[in-house]
């Protein structure tokens, strides 16, 4: 069983801001978000695990995560996590500000974009539908 890291994004205010800066930095080698602390639950991150961006307070956008790396500087040693180019978009779920990381179960997890619109074809009766932002609305006052 997976199980992934919530970190918010800071100084990003869209999917398609991180996706630019990432690009940029995929320039110099793979992508590596750096921490203090090694997550202890390390075995269940590499087993499938990702990274969830909170990017102005909802969950948008999911890494996979490649590796775990040890990282040393002039304040000791800090944990690179090394992260795929892939940015998949999920459903947008309301989450509040933190520091550092937090765990996220995997079934506790929002579910890809992707993954949505292709349930979404299989239903030709439809009304219509949400956008993102007003279904994450509804899904917080726990009316979806």
């Amino acid at each position: 069983m997976s199980v992934h890291l919530l970190i918010v994004s800071v100084g990003s205010s869209s999917v398609e801001q991180l996706r630019s800066s990432q690009s940029r930095r995929l320039i110099a080698g793979p992508i590596c978000h750096v921490t203090k602390k090694r997550p202890t639950r390390e075995a269940e991150l590499l087993d499938g695990g990702s990274v969830y961006w909170i990017i102005k307070g909802h969950i948008a956008v999911r890494q996979e995560v490649t590796g775990l790396e040890r990282l040393f500087d002039h304040e000791g040693e800090k944990c690179g996590v090394m992260l795929s180019s892939e940015l998949v978009e999920t459903e947008l779920f309301l989450r509040g500000p933190h520091q550092g990381w937090r765990y996220l179960e995997d079934e506790d997890a929002p579910r890809d974009l992707r993954d949505l619109v292709e349930e979404g074809n299989a239903d030709d009766e439809s009304e219509g539908e949400l956008s993102e932002e007003m279904a994450s609305e509804l899904r917080s006052l726990g009316l979806i």
